[in-house]
This record gives C-alpha cells, structure tokens and sequence, in this order.
C-alpha cells in the first residue's frame, strides 16, 4: 500500500532517480542526486523496506553513536520532494536515491513506478556512470538513451541498442516503457584510470544535461570550483607517471580527432548559448538534446503519463494510458487497482558488480573490465 499523506500536489513533476553501485561510477550519479536534495532542501516522504530488497551481507547496515544512544542505519532507497525555482515557473522533482537492490528487481522497479504513478510523475530520468576510455582533461561526454522508439524521436536521443548485462538503471528505465512512462537515462563516461570517487566534474556533467532536459537553472554551489580542484589534482598525480600521461596524450589525441567535425559551428554555438542563460539567470528551452560535453549540450522536455508496471517477458499487456503532458500543476490520477497492483511474479535481478575504485591514478589497463562507451551501455 503506497501512503502519501503529507505530500502536496505537484507542479508538472519528474522523477529524478540514482542508484549507488554498478551504475554508479566515481559516485557521480548518486552525488548528483545528493546535490538536488541538499540544494533545494528535499524532504523524504517514503523509504523502501530494507528487508525486500537488500542482502545486508552485501550492503551491510552501520552502527552509530547519536547523543550517546546507538543508531542503526539500514541500506534503503529513499524518496524526497523538492521544489526546483530555477526557471520561469516552479516545478517538483520526486528525487529517488539509494542502493543498487540485490534482489526482486521487477517489485522494486513496481513499487518505484507506484509512486510515480500516484504523484503524476510526467517523465522519469535516470542518471548513471560507466567507466569509459576518455581523458580527464576533456568535457565529459553524457550521453541521453532511451528505449522508447517515439521518445527517442521527440527528444532527438540515442535509442538504445546495448546487449549484455545491465543493472537497476536499464531494468527502471525497461519498466517504465513497458508502463508507458517516458522515461530517459543519462550516461556519464568516467576515466576509467581515475575510477575513485568523488567525481565532482562527472557530476556537473550530469546535472549540466539534465538541467537543459528538464528545463530548470540547478544551483552549482561549489561544484565548479570542486571540478576545477579535481582536475588540477588529477594533472598533478598524472604528470608524475611518464607512462600514465602518454596514455591520457593518446586518449586526448583519439577524442579531439574524433570531434573535429563538432569543433567548430554548432558546438561552438550550443556552448556560447548556454553561457549567455547562465549570465542571465534562464534555463535552456526544451525541444532537442545530443551527446554533450562537459557542460552537457542540448535541451530536452517530454511527458507522459503513467501506466502499467513491468511484467514478467511471458506475461500479456503492457503501456496502458498516458496522460496529458499541459504544463500546468497536474493532480494525482486514481489510485491503482488491485490489478494494477498485484505482484508480477518471481523476481530476478542480482548485484552483477560494485564500484570500481583505487586510491592513486592507475596506469593503462589492458583488460578493459567495467569500460563501455557511453553509447553502449543501458
């Protein structure tokens, strides 16, 4: 049963999700999400049981002292509202945040997309981090993926044609198709020889492109400065290894050949507007993306409404209705019935992976584990 006492109406919202773990490199996504929650003051109104979804000898619970008095905190996927006044009207962002689950993944992307069902969720974006073969000194690339041909249209996004193992991001993002939610995720590429977190510059990467998606001005804070320091403290620790920066030289030598038709134009363009809307306090309108750099090129909007939730592949039906996709505040379609509710059946799902991460700059790898480009990945 999904309670929402408490939670007011809200004003075209999007669902906003990241999941620390496989997904989650150098923690730029989750941080992401974290930076909304801080910014905007998010308030949590629903937290998923721990005992559904989490095998707590992977993702083990912690013990704190809190006024003497000892706290256990549970590994969970918590939901907060946040008000974003960044752009010519408000807007409410459903912010989910948590940990990969390590099983029942279809009653886990349910009982997510239950809530967005019953807040009038318009769109769902999911942000992840993959590791990639990409210098540090570049833009970071972020690219925008869907599996929803219309969507991948509308919004001029990459449809995806990965094949292999995926995590919670490529089965929300599959649920939410089969339940006739746009959905959309946002990949940003990591330098896989600097995998540690924190990532602040991949962040900014994140938010940067979903600012333009959602048509919202994201407060920064520091996160500029941080990505700044970040960069300066990766020069410094590649300088000091000849064979690490001959390895960057060549992957900065690779990424600018292969960018020489956006160096000019265009690019260029994209870039100079976003400075003039930044200057000016405006977010960018909504209406066309592509793979952007480290301040995330293109501008995005897409609704939709909700419908059924993700069903077994043998299972009939799928999409249901959506809904209008006016910009003004929405209300709460009907609760689901008990047959929009009923549990789809066994769950699958696994942990496949965990953060990749070292404490140095690690030199040229040759087994590639963990590295996809960023058009590969679901």
């Amino acid at each position: 049963m999904i309670e929402l006492e408490g939670v007011p109406e809200l004003i075209d919202p999007v669902m906003i999700c990241a999941f620390e773990g496989w997904n989650d490199a150098g923690d730029a996504a989750s941080t992401a999400v974290g930076h909304l929650d801080r910014e905007w003051k998010g308030e949590v109104f629903a937290a998923l049981d721990a005992e559904d979804y989490y095998d707590f000898q992977v993702n083990r619970p912690t013990v704190a002292l809190e006024g003497g008095i000892r706290k256990v905190t549970w590994p969970t996927t918590r939901l907060s509202v946040v008000r974003a006044s960044g752009g010519d009207k408000p807007r409410d962002l459903v912010l989910v945040r948590g940990i990969e689950p390590s099983m029942r993944w279809r009653s886990f992307c349910n009982e997510i997309l239950g809530y967005a069902h019953e807040l009038g969720v318009e769109m769902v974006v999911v942000l992840g981090a993959l590791l990639g073969d990409t210098p540090h000194t570049r833009p970071v690339p972020v690219s925008g993926v869907t599996s929803d041909p219309d969507l991948a249209r509308t919004l001029d996004l990459e449809e995806s044609r990965y094949e292999g193992p995926t995590g919670i991001v490529g089965i929300l993002q599959e649920a939410c198709t089969h339940a006739g939610v746009p959905a959309v995720s946002l990949w940003a590429a990591v330098p896989h020889y600097v995998s540690q977190p924190p990532n602040p510059k991949a962040t900014l990467a994140l938010l940067n492109r979903l600012e333009d998606l959602i048509g919202v001005r994201i407060p920064l804070g520091e996160l500029t400065e941080d990505a700044r320091a970040w960069q300066l403290g990766v020069d410094q620790l590649a300088a000091e290894d000849s064979e690490v920066a001959e390895y960057v030289q060549s992957l900065e030598e690779a990424r600018d050949t292969a960018e020489l038709p956006e160096a000019s134009g265009e690019a260029i363009a994209r870039e100079f507007e976003r400075y003039l809307r930044r200057r000016d306090g405006q977010p960018g309108p909504g209406g066309h993306a592509t793979d952007g750099g480290g301040l995330g090129d293109g501008r995005d909007a897409g609704a939709g409404g909700p419908g059924s939730y993700l069903r077994d592949s043998s299972a009939s039906g799928s999409g249901g209705s959506t809904g209008s996709t006016g910009s003004t505040g929405s209300t709460r379609p009907r609760r689901p019935s008990a047959r929009d509710e009923a549990d789809t059946g066994s769950d699958a799902g696994s942990d496949t992976g965990s953060d990749a991460g070292s404490g140095s700059v690690d030199g040229p790898d040759d087994g590639g584990e963990g590295r996809e480009r960023p058009d590969e990945q679901e």
